[in-house]
Protein backbone atom coordinates (compact mmCIF):
# COMPACT_ATOMS: atom_id res chain seq x y z
CA UNK A 1 0.00 0.00 0.00
CA UNK A 2 0.59 3.88 0.01
CA UNK A 3 2.35 4.98 2.53
CA UNK A 4 4.18 8.36 2.76
CA UNK A 5 4.42 9.73 6.02
CA UNK A 6 7.04 9.55 8.17
CA UNK A 7 9.58 12.26 6.41
CA UNK A 8 6.92 15.36 7.50
CA UNK A 9 8.68 16.20 10.97
CA UNK A 10 11.71 17.08 9.45
CA UNK A 11 9.82 19.04 6.67
CA UNK A 12 8.33 21.12 9.26
CA UNK A 13 11.35 21.46 11.49
CA UNK A 14 13.00 23.07 8.24
CA UNK A 15 10.10 25.27 8.00
CA UNK A 16 9.87 26.40 11.80
CA UNK A 17 6.63 25.08 12.56
CA UNK A 18 7.61 22.85 15.53
CA UNK A 19 5.99 24.17 18.32
CA UNK A 20 4.88 20.65 20.26
CA UNK A 21 1.82 18.84 20.42
CA UNK A 22 -1.81 20.72 20.34
CA UNK A 23 -4.84 19.33 19.58
CA UNK A 24 -6.39 18.23 15.92
CA UNK A 25 -8.73 19.06 14.04
CA UNK A 26 -11.84 17.48 15.21
CA UNK A 27 -11.72 18.08 18.65
CA UNK A 28 -12.90 18.51 21.97
CA UNK A 29 -14.53 20.81 23.87
CA UNK A 30 -15.00 19.84 27.52
CA UNK A 31 -14.18 20.37 31.22
CA UNK A 32 -11.02 18.65 32.37
CA UNK A 33 -11.15 14.76 33.44
CA UNK A 34 -10.76 14.94 37.39
CA UNK A 35 -11.88 10.74 37.92
CA UNK A 36 -8.90 9.18 39.05
CA UNK A 37 -7.61 6.41 36.57
CA UNK A 38 -10.02 3.74 35.63
CA UNK A 39 -9.08 0.74 37.04
CA UNK A 40 -11.85 -1.66 35.34
CA UNK A 41 -10.50 -4.37 32.50
CA UNK A 42 -10.22 -3.61 29.02
CA UNK A 43 -13.05 -5.05 27.06
CA UNK A 44 -12.68 -7.82 24.79
CA UNK A 45 -12.42 -6.80 21.13
CA UNK A 46 -11.80 -9.06 17.83
CA UNK A 47 -8.49 -9.27 16.82
CA UNK A 48 -8.49 -6.95 13.92
CA UNK A 49 -11.21 -4.70 14.36
CA UNK A 50 -10.22 -1.38 15.22
CA UNK A 51 -12.47 1.73 17.13
CA UNK A 52 -11.09 5.28 16.73
CA UNK A 53 -13.12 8.05 18.69
CA UNK A 54 -12.80 11.42 17.26
CA UNK A 55 -14.92 14.29 18.12
CA UNK A 56 -16.95 15.63 15.22
CA UNK A 57 -19.34 13.36 13.05
CA UNK A 58 -18.48 14.16 9.18
CA UNK A 59 -21.01 16.67 7.74
CA UNK A 60 -21.03 14.68 4.57
CA UNK A 61 -19.26 12.24 2.99
CA UNK A 62 -19.79 13.71 -0.20
CA UNK A 63 -17.11 15.68 -2.24
CA UNK A 64 -18.88 17.91 -3.32
CA UNK A 65 -20.50 18.24 0.38
CA UNK A 66 -17.85 18.30 2.56
CA UNK A 67 -16.37 20.61 4.88
CA UNK A 68 -14.35 19.28 7.76
CA UNK A 69 -11.39 17.48 9.25
CA UNK A 70 -13.44 14.66 9.99
CA UNK A 71 -15.45 14.09 7.09
CA UNK A 72 -11.38 13.94 4.89
CA UNK A 73 -10.02 12.11 7.90
CA UNK A 74 -12.82 9.34 7.60
CA UNK A 75 -13.38 9.49 3.41
CA UNK A 76 -9.43 8.81 2.88
CA UNK A 77 -10.36 4.90 4.22
CA UNK A 78 -12.40 4.55 1.22
CA UNK A 79 -12.37 7.35 -1.49
CA UNK A 80 -8.99 7.90 -2.74
CA UNK A 81 -7.41 10.97 -4.82
CA UNK A 82 -5.65 11.13 -7.70
CA UNK A 83 -2.22 12.82 -6.39
CA UNK A 84 -1.50 12.30 -2.66
CA UNK A 85 0.50 15.13 -0.27
CA UNK A 86 3.45 12.60 0.84
CA UNK A 87 5.00 13.74 4.22
CA UNK A 88 8.29 15.08 3.41
CA UNK A 89 6.01 18.07 0.77
CA UNK A 90 6.59 15.77 -2.30
CA UNK A 91 3.41 15.28 -4.82
CA UNK A 92 3.13 11.73 -4.91
CA UNK A 93 0.92 9.49 -7.50
CA UNK A 94 -2.43 8.28 -6.55
CA UNK A 95 -4.80 7.06 -8.66
CA UNK A 96 -2.91 9.00 -10.81
CA UNK A 97 0.65 7.17 -11.76
CA UNK A 98 2.29 10.17 -13.45
CA UNK A 99 1.28 14.02 -14.67
CA UNK A 100 2.88 16.37 -17.36
CA UNK A 101 2.21 19.46 -18.00
CA UNK A 102 1.91 20.82 -22.35
CA UNK A 103 4.92 22.86 -23.25
CA UNK A 104 2.54 26.14 -24.03
CA UNK A 105 1.66 25.07 -20.34
CA UNK A 106 -2.09 25.48 -20.82
CA UNK A 107 -2.77 21.52 -19.99
CA UNK A 108 -2.22 18.70 -17.83
CA UNK A 109 -2.07 14.92 -18.31
CA UNK A 110 -2.93 12.76 -15.99
CA UNK A 111 -1.59 9.31 -16.93
CA UNK A 112 -4.06 7.14 -14.54
CA UNK A 113 -3.34 3.67 -12.42
CA UNK A 114 -4.49 0.55 -14.36
CA UNK A 115 -6.37 -2.19 -13.05
CA UNK A 116 -8.05 -0.75 -10.59
CA UNK A 117 -11.45 -0.75 -9.70
CA UNK A 118 -14.55 1.00 -7.42
CA UNK A 119 -15.76 -1.09 -4.60
CA UNK A 120 -19.21 -1.95 -7.07
CA UNK A 121 -16.72 -3.79 -9.22
CA UNK A 122 -16.97 -0.66 -11.87
CA UNK A 123 -13.79 0.10 -14.14
CA UNK A 124 -11.30 3.19 -12.74
CA UNK A 125 -10.82 4.92 -15.90
CA UNK A 126 -10.51 8.20 -17.07
CA UNK A 127 -14.17 8.22 -17.92
CA UNK A 128 -14.67 7.72 -14.34
CA UNK A 129 -12.17 10.90 -13.90
CA UNK A 130 -13.89 12.83 -16.01
CA UNK A 131 -17.56 12.19 -13.94
CA UNK A 132 -16.12 12.84 -11.16
CA UNK A 133 -14.53 16.75 -11.79
CA UNK A 134 -17.20 17.68 -13.97
CA UNK A 135 -19.71 16.94 -11.26
CA UNK A 136 -17.21 18.57 -8.63
CA UNK A 137 -16.82 22.12 -10.91
CA UNK A 138 -21.14 21.87 -11.54
CA UNK A 139 -22.90 19.34 -10.00
CA UNK A 140 -22.23 17.34 -13.16
CA UNK A 141 -26.11 15.98 -13.80
CA UNK A 142 -27.68 17.36 -10.71
CA UNK A 143 -29.92 20.03 -11.72
CA UNK A 144 -28.91 23.96 -10.53
CA UNK A 145 -26.01 26.30 -10.55
CA UNK A 146 -24.68 25.82 -7.55
CA UNK A 147 -20.63 24.46 -7.98
CA UNK A 148 -19.16 22.48 -4.97
CA UNK A 149 -18.08 24.40 -2.02
CA UNK A 150 -14.38 24.01 -2.69
CA UNK A 151 -15.02 24.67 -6.86
CA UNK A 152 -12.38 27.00 -6.66
CA UNK A 153 -9.53 24.33 -6.66
CA UNK A 154 -10.38 23.55 -9.94
CA UNK A 155 -11.79 26.78 -11.25
CA UNK A 156 -9.02 27.76 -13.88
CA UNK A 157 -9.67 24.59 -15.58
CA UNK A 158 -11.67 24.81 -18.98
CA UNK A 159 -12.40 21.41 -19.62
CA UNK A 160 -11.50 17.68 -18.56
CA UNK A 161 -10.57 15.80 -21.80
CA UNK A 162 -10.28 11.60 -22.48
CA UNK A 163 -7.46 11.30 -24.24
CA UNK A 164 -7.71 7.49 -24.40
CA UNK A 165 -8.87 4.64 -21.58
CA UNK A 166 -6.49 5.91 -18.73
CA UNK A 167 -5.23 9.54 -19.89
CA UNK A 168 -7.82 12.53 -19.28
CA UNK A 169 -6.48 15.81 -19.93
CA UNK A 170 -7.10 18.78 -18.27
CA UNK A 171 -7.38 21.91 -20.49
CA UNK A 172 -6.78 25.15 -18.29
CA UNK A 173 -7.94 28.93 -18.44
CA UNK A 174 -4.52 29.92 -17.84
CA UNK A 175 -1.97 28.46 -15.86
CA UNK A 176 -2.61 27.76 -12.84
CA UNK A 177 0.47 27.12 -10.89
CA UNK A 178 -1.01 24.83 -7.63
CA UNK A 179 -3.29 22.41 -9.94
CA UNK A 180 -1.40 19.32 -8.55
CA UNK A 181 -1.12 19.68 -5.28
CA UNK A 182 -5.26 20.60 -5.38
CA UNK A 183 -5.32 17.43 -6.97
CA UNK A 184 -4.18 16.06 -3.60
CA UNK A 185 -7.03 17.67 -1.76
CA UNK A 186 -9.31 15.10 0.06
CA UNK A 187 -12.50 16.70 -1.27
CA UNK A 188 -11.54 16.01 -5.04
CA UNK A 189 -11.75 12.29 -4.19
CA UNK A 190 -13.01 9.59 -6.86
CA UNK A 191 -16.79 8.09 -6.49
CA UNK A 192 -18.36 5.16 -8.84
CA UNK A 193 -20.26 6.94 -11.32
CA UNK A 194 -22.46 4.17 -11.32
CA UNK A 195 -23.26 5.06 -7.51
CA UNK A 196 -23.60 8.55 -7.76
CA UNK A 197 -25.94 8.28 -11.01
CA UNK A 198 -28.26 5.38 -8.59
CA UNK A 199 -28.67 9.09 -6.71
CA UNK A 200 -32.49 10.38 -6.36
CA UNK A 201 -32.12 14.06 -7.05
CA UNK A 202 -32.91 15.06 -3.73
CA UNK A 203 -31.03 11.99 -2.07
CA UNK A 204 -27.34 12.03 -0.18
CA UNK A 205 -24.96 10.64 -0.99
CA UNK A 206 -25.08 8.09 2.48
CA UNK A 207 -22.09 5.27 0.87
CA UNK A 208 -19.51 6.21 -0.77
CA UNK A 209 -18.02 3.85 -3.14
CA UNK A 210 -14.65 4.76 -3.75
CA UNK A 211 -11.06 2.62 -4.91
CA UNK A 212 -9.80 2.84 -1.22
CA UNK A 213 -8.38 -0.15 1.07
CA UNK A 214 -12.21 0.09 3.34
CA UNK A 215 -15.72 -0.19 2.21
CA UNK A 216 -18.36 1.18 3.85
CA UNK A 217 -20.95 -0.95 6.48
CA UNK A 218 -22.84 1.17 7.84
CA UNK A 219 -23.17 5.29 9.02
CA UNK A 220 -25.07 4.75 12.22
CA UNK A 221 -25.89 8.88 12.46
CA UNK A 222 -24.98 10.75 15.73
CA UNK A 223 -22.74 7.60 16.75
CA UNK A 224 -20.43 5.80 14.73
CA UNK A 225 -19.53 5.02 10.89
CA UNK A 226 -18.20 1.29 10.25
CA UNK A 227 -16.12 -0.33 7.58
CA UNK A 228 -14.69 -3.07 5.74
CA UNK A 229 -11.82 -4.46 4.18
CA UNK A 230 -11.60 -4.08 0.78
CA UNK A 231 -10.52 -7.58 -0.47
CA UNK A 232 -9.77 -6.36 -4.14
CA UNK A 233 -7.45 -3.15 -2.90
CA UNK A 234 -5.47 -1.90 -5.66
CA UNK A 235 -2.13 -1.45 -3.16
CA UNK A 236 -2.84 -5.12 -1.07
CA UNK A 237 -5.54 -5.71 1.44
CA UNK A 238 -5.00 -4.57 4.97
CA UNK A 239 -4.89 -6.51 8.07
CA UNK A 240 -7.60 -4.92 9.67
CA UNK A 241 -10.63 -6.55 9.14
CA UNK A 242 -12.76 -3.47 10.28
CA UNK A 243 -12.49 0.13 11.02
CA UNK A 244 -15.17 2.17 13.16
CA UNK A 245 -15.38 5.62 13.94
CA UNK A 246 -17.27 6.98 16.91
CA UNK A 247 -18.12 10.44 17.27
CA UNK A 248 -17.42 11.54 20.59
CA UNK A 249 -17.63 14.87 21.38
CA UNK A 250 -16.44 14.85 24.98
CA UNK A 251 -13.09 14.83 25.52
CA UNK A 252 -13.64 13.17 29.07
CA UNK A 253 -15.48 9.98 27.34
CA UNK A 254 -12.77 9.78 24.66
CA UNK A 255 -10.11 8.78 27.45
CA UNK A 256 -12.32 6.58 29.21
CA UNK A 257 -12.97 4.56 26.20
CA UNK A 258 -9.07 4.41 25.42
CA UNK A 259 -8.39 3.33 28.88
CA UNK A 260 -11.05 0.93 29.30
CA UNK A 261 -10.24 -0.29 25.80
CA UNK A 262 -13.27 0.02 24.54
CA UNK A 263 -11.51 2.30 21.39
CA UNK A 264 -8.02 1.71 20.22
CA UNK A 265 -7.25 4.97 19.60
CA UNK A 266 -8.54 8.66 20.38
CA UNK A 267 -7.91 12.07 18.88
CA UNK A 268 -7.64 15.14 20.65
CA UNK A 269 -6.48 14.24 23.89
CA UNK A 270 -6.88 17.09 26.82
CA UNK A 271 -3.62 18.69 27.93
CA UNK A 272 -4.63 18.51 31.43
CA UNK A 273 -4.53 14.63 30.51
CA UNK A 274 -1.78 14.23 28.83
CA UNK A 275 1.18 13.67 31.66
CA UNK A 276 -1.12 10.86 33.48
CA UNK A 277 -2.14 8.75 30.21
CA UNK A 278 2.06 8.90 29.09
CA UNK A 279 2.28 7.12 32.43
CA UNK A 280 0.29 3.97 31.57
CA UNK A 281 2.12 1.10 29.95
CA UNK A 282 -0.26 0.05 27.79
CA UNK A 283 -1.16 3.80 26.26
CA UNK A 284 1.10 5.66 24.01
CA UNK A 285 0.71 9.60 23.50
CA UNK A 286 1.26 10.85 20.38
CA UNK A 287 2.38 14.16 19.48
CA UNK A 288 1.68 15.62 16.06
CA UNK A 289 1.91 18.73 14.27
CA UNK A 290 -0.69 20.70 12.22
CA UNK A 291 -1.48 23.13 9.47
CA UNK A 292 -4.34 25.06 11.39
CA UNK A 293 -4.78 28.16 12.15
CA UNK A 294 -7.30 28.94 15.39
CA UNK A 295 -9.65 32.28 14.74
CA UNK A 296 -12.79 34.12 15.50
CA UNK A 297 -13.95 35.97 12.26
CA UNK A 298 -15.53 39.23 12.09
CA UNK A 299 -18.96 40.02 10.48
CA UNK A 300 -17.63 43.27 7.92
CA UNK A 301 -20.45 43.21 7.01
CA UNK A 302 -22.32 44.66 10.25
CA UNK A 303 -21.20 47.10 12.66
CA UNK A 304 -18.70 48.15 14.41
CA UNK A 305 -16.97 45.47 12.38
CA UNK A 306 -17.10 47.39 9.15
CA UNK A 307 -14.42 49.91 11.17
CA UNK A 308 -10.47 48.43 10.87
CA UNK A 309 -9.63 50.10 14.15
CA UNK A 310 -12.30 48.54 15.61
CA UNK A 311 -11.40 44.95 14.45
CA UNK A 312 -7.17 45.79 15.20
CA UNK A 313 -8.53 46.90 18.88
CA UNK A 314 -9.82 43.41 19.57
CA UNK A 315 -6.56 41.73 18.54
CA UNK A 316 -4.81 43.58 20.92
CA UNK A 317 -7.24 42.80 23.76
CA UNK A 318 -6.95 39.14 23.88
CA UNK A 319 -3.93 37.27 25.36
CA UNK A 320 -3.03 34.64 22.51
CA UNK A 321 0.04 33.77 24.73
CA UNK A 322 -1.70 33.35 28.03
CA UNK A 323 -4.17 31.15 26.07
CA UNK A 324 -1.43 28.71 24.89
CA UNK A 325 0.17 28.49 28.47
CA UNK A 326 -2.81 28.39 30.62
CA UNK A 327 -5.35 26.26 28.83
CA UNK A 328 -2.66 24.10 26.28
CA UNK A 329 -0.38 23.91 29.03
CA UNK A 330 2.52 25.93 26.87
CA UNK A 331 1.84 23.92 23.70
CA UNK A 332 1.15 25.65 20.74
CA UNK A 333 2.10 29.33 19.66
CA UNK A 334 0.26 32.18 18.35
CA UNK A 335 -0.70 33.02 14.85
CA UNK A 336 1.86 35.17 13.33
CA UNK A 337 -0.04 34.81 9.74
CA UNK A 338 -3.24 33.02 8.26
CA UNK A 339 -1.19 30.39 7.48
CA UNK A 340 0.99 28.32 9.49
CA UNK A 341 4.65 28.42 9.07
CA UNK A 342 5.04 25.02 6.97
CA UNK A 343 3.09 26.46 4.41
CA UNK A 344 4.31 27.98 1.46
CA UNK A 345 4.09 31.44 0.97
CA UNK A 346 3.80 31.41 4.65
CA UNK A 347 5.31 35.38 5.47
CA UNK A 348 5.54 36.26 9.57
CA UNK A 349 4.00 39.81 10.15
CA UNK A 350 2.66 38.56 13.48
CA UNK A 351 1.90 38.22 16.54
CA UNK A 352 -0.40 40.49 17.52
CA UNK A 353 0.66 41.40 20.92
CA UNK A 354 -1.53 42.09 24.06
CA UNK A 355 -1.84 45.61 24.41
CA UNK A 356 -5.42 46.24 26.08
CA UNK A 357 -4.88 49.97 26.56
CA UNK A 358 -4.07 50.25 22.43
CA UNK A 359 -7.19 48.18 22.12
CA UNK A 360 -8.98 51.31 24.55
CA UNK A 361 -7.47 53.79 22.10
CA UNK A 362 -8.66 52.73 19.01
CA UNK A 363 -11.95 51.63 20.24
CA UNK A 364 -12.31 55.38 21.75
CA UNK A 365 -10.75 56.66 18.33
CA UNK A 366 -13.31 54.25 16.37
CA UNK A 367 -16.42 56.21 18.94
CA UNK A 368 -16.56 53.00 21.22
CA UNK A 369 -14.64 54.41 23.91
CA UNK A 370 -17.96 52.91 26.34
CA UNK A 371 -18.26 49.19 24.29
CA UNK A 372 -20.39 47.50 23.06
CA UNK A 373 -22.52 44.22 22.65
CA UNK A 374 -21.59 41.49 20.24
CA UNK A 375 -23.08 37.47 19.46
CA UNK A 376 -20.17 35.52 18.91
CA UNK A 377 -21.41 32.09 17.87
CA UNK A 378 -18.87 28.58 18.08
CA UNK A 379 -18.89 25.23 17.93
CA UNK A 380 -18.51 22.60 20.72
CA UNK A 381 -16.69 19.68 20.57
CA UNK A 382 -14.37 20.26 16.95
CA UNK A 383 -11.16 22.11 17.73
CA UNK A 384 -9.21 21.52 21.04
CA UNK A 385 -10.91 22.93 24.21
CA UNK A 386 -13.00 25.11 21.96
CA UNK A 387 -15.41 26.48 24.68
CA UNK A 388 -12.90 27.04 26.99
CA UNK A 389 -10.72 29.07 24.74
CA UNK A 390 -13.75 31.38 23.94
CA UNK A 391 -14.88 31.54 27.14
CA UNK A 392 -11.29 32.85 27.79
CA UNK A 393 -11.69 35.61 24.76
CA UNK A 394 -15.00 36.43 25.80
CA UNK A 395 -13.17 37.30 29.23
CA UNK A 396 -10.85 39.55 27.72
CA UNK A 397 -13.06 41.36 25.29
CA UNK A 398 -14.78 41.96 28.54
CA UNK A 399 -11.86 43.83 29.81
CA UNK A 400 -11.93 46.29 27.32
CA UNK A 401 -15.74 46.86 27.51
CA UNK A 402 -17.29 44.94 24.64
CA UNK A 403 -19.43 41.97 25.83
CA UNK A 404 -19.60 39.12 23.94
CA UNK A 405 -22.88 36.88 24.42
CA UNK A 406 -21.90 33.10 23.50
CA UNK A 407 -23.92 31.02 21.28
CA UNK A 408 -22.78 27.47 21.12
CA UNK A 409 -23.87 24.62 18.63
CA UNK A 410 -23.11 21.66 18.09
CA UNK A 411 -20.35 20.94 14.49
CA UNK A 412 -23.21 19.73 12.70
CA UNK A 413 -25.47 22.76 12.99
CA UNK A 414 -22.78 25.40 13.45
CA UNK A 415 -21.44 25.07 10.01
CA UNK A 416 -25.22 25.46 8.19
CA UNK A 417 -25.63 28.54 10.94
CA UNK A 418 -22.35 30.61 10.19
CA UNK A 419 -21.79 29.67 6.34
CA UNK A 420 -24.93 32.07 5.02
CA UNK A 421 -25.16 34.73 2.99
CA UNK A 422 -24.47 38.11 4.94
CA UNK A 423 -27.89 39.12 5.18
CA UNK A 424 -28.78 35.85 6.69
CA UNK A 425 -25.96 36.20 9.20
CA UNK A 426 -26.88 36.16 12.76
CA UNK A 427 -23.46 36.29 14.31
CA UNK A 428 -21.51 39.33 15.17
CA UNK A 429 -18.14 37.08 15.54
CA UNK A 430 -17.85 33.61 14.78
CA UNK A 431 -14.75 30.59 15.61
CA UNK A 432 -13.87 28.32 12.96
CA UNK A 433 -10.37 26.82 12.28
CA UNK A 434 -8.33 26.53 8.76
CA UNK A 435 -5.82 23.42 8.19
CA UNK A 436 -3.89 24.20 4.45
CA UNK A 437 -4.05 20.92 3.73
CA UNK A 438 -2.21 21.34 0.75
CA UNK A 439 1.14 22.85 1.97
CA UNK A 440 -0.03 26.05 -0.57
CA UNK A 441 -0.67 29.10 0.44
CA UNK A 442 -3.49 29.46 -2.14
CA UNK A 443 -5.68 27.08 -1.02
CA UNK A 444 -5.06 29.13 2.57
CA UNK A 445 -5.52 32.08 1.54
CA UNK A 446 -8.12 32.55 -1.70
CA UNK A 447 -10.88 30.35 -0.21
CA UNK A 448 -11.08 32.72 3.09
CA UNK A 449 -10.25 36.32 1.82
CA UNK A 450 -11.07 36.27 -2.11
CA UNK A 451 -14.55 38.13 -2.83
CA UNK A 452 -15.78 35.52 -4.67
CA UNK A 453 -15.33 33.38 -2.04
CA UNK A 454 -18.12 34.49 -0.05
CA UNK A 455 -20.95 32.09 1.01
CA UNK A 456 -22.30 29.48 0.28
CA UNK A 457 -18.13 28.92 -0.09
CA UNK A 458 -15.69 30.06 3.19
CA UNK A 459 -14.97 33.65 2.97
CA UNK A 460 -17.32 33.82 6.03
CA UNK A 461 -15.95 37.41 7.17
CA UNK A 462 -17.74 38.46 3.92
CA UNK A 463 -13.79 40.37 3.55
CA UNK A 464 -13.48 42.17 0.13
CA UNK A 465 -9.81 43.54 -0.79
CA UNK A 466 -9.16 44.47 -4.48
CA UNK A 467 -5.73 44.42 -3.85
CA UNK A 468 -5.62 41.37 -2.25
CA UNK A 469 -8.35 39.64 -5.14
CA UNK A 470 -5.04 40.90 -7.55
CA UNK A 471 -2.26 39.70 -5.64
CA UNK A 472 -3.69 36.10 -4.59
CA UNK A 473 -5.07 35.84 -8.86
CA UNK A 474 -1.97 36.65 -9.78
CA UNK A 475 0.10 33.91 -7.52
CA UNK A 476 -2.55 31.26 -8.60
CA UNK A 477 -1.40 32.08 -12.48
CA UNK A 478 2.75 32.62 -11.25
CA UNK A 479 4.59 29.74 -12.57
CA UNK A 480 7.44 31.26 -10.45
CA UNK A 481 7.96 30.07 -6.52
CA UNK A 482 9.70 33.16 -5.87
CA UNK A 483 7.50 35.50 -7.56
CA UNK A 484 4.40 33.66 -6.15
CA UNK A 485 6.53 33.94 -2.28
CA UNK A 486 6.59 37.84 -2.49
CA UNK A 487 2.84 37.86 -3.97
CA UNK A 488 1.87 36.05 -0.83
CA UNK A 489 3.84 38.05 1.50
CA UNK A 490 2.66 40.99 0.44
CA UNK A 491 -1.34 39.85 0.18
CA UNK A 492 -0.72 38.42 4.27
CA UNK A 493 0.41 41.96 5.47
CA UNK A 494 -2.42 43.53 3.95
CA UNK A 495 -4.56 40.86 5.47
CA UNK A 496 -2.84 41.18 8.46
CA UNK A 497 -3.39 44.78 8.52
CA UNK A 498 -7.18 44.77 7.53
CA UNK A 499 -7.78 42.31 10.69
CA UNK A 500 -10.43 40.58 9.27
CA UNK A 501 -10.17 38.19 12.21
CA UNK A 502 -9.18 37.85 15.66
CA UNK A 503 -6.49 35.91 15.00
CA UNK A 504 -5.35 33.45 17.73
CA UNK A 505 -3.66 30.26 17.39
CA UNK A 506 -1.61 27.35 15.68
CA UNK A 507 -2.78 23.84 16.48
CA UNK A 508 -0.80 20.83 16.79
CA UNK A 509 -2.20 17.27 17.70
CA UNK A 510 -2.29 15.21 20.97
CA UNK A 511 -3.50 11.84 20.03
CA UNK A 512 -3.44 8.82 22.27
CA UNK A 513 -3.34 4.76 21.27
CA UNK A 514 -3.66 1.35 22.94
CA UNK A 515 0.30 0.17 22.47
CA UNK A 516 -0.99 -3.35 21.13
CA UNK A 517 -1.96 -1.11 18.07
CA UNK A 518 1.04 -0.42 15.13
CA UNK A 519 1.24 0.83 12.14
CA UNK A 520 -1.76 3.83 12.68
CA UNK A 521 -0.59 7.34 11.10
CA UNK A 522 -1.55 10.47 12.99
CA UNK A 523 -0.94 12.71 9.69
CA UNK A 524 0.19 16.73 10.29
CA UNK A 525 -2.61 17.27 7.70
CA UNK A 526 -4.77 17.12 10.41
CA UNK A 527 -6.31 12.73 9.39
CA UNK A 528 -5.87 9.63 11.69
CA UNK A 529 -5.22 6.69 8.83
CA UNK A 530 -5.56 2.96 9.52
CA UNK A 531 -4.47 1.88 5.82
CA UNK A 532 -1.75 0.06 7.49
CA UNK A 533 -2.71 -0.16 10.89
CA UNK A 534 -2.99 -3.61 12.65
CA UNK A 535 -3.60 -5.22 16.35
CA UNK A 536 -1.28 -6.80 17.96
Amino acid sequence: MRKYLFGFLVLLLMTGLLFGGCAPDEEVVDDPVDEEPVDEEPVDVDDQNLVIAIGAEPESLDSLLMNSAPAATVSEHMVETLVYLAVDGTLEPGLAESWEQTEDGMAWDLYLREGVTFHDGEPFNAEAVKYNLDRFMAYGDFEGETAAIYAFLLDRINEFEVVDEYTLRLHLEEQFAPIISHLSHSFVGMHSPASLEALGEDEALENPVGTGPFKVINWDRGEEISMERNEDYWGGAPELDTVTFKFVPESSSRVIMLETGEAHAIMAVPPTEIDRLEAEDEIDVVFENSVRVIYTGFNLEREPFDDVRVRQALNYAVDKEAIIETIFQGVGSPSSAPVVPAVFGYEQVGPYEYDPERAMELLEEAGYADGFEIELFHPTGRYSQDDVVIEAVQAMLAEVGVTANLTTYDWGTYLDTVITPPEDAEHDIYMLGWGTVTLDADYGLYALFHSTQWPPRNNVSYYANDEVDALLDEARVTPEPDVREELYAEAIQLIWDDAPWLFLHNEGQVNAVRSNVHGLIHHPLENILAWDAYIE
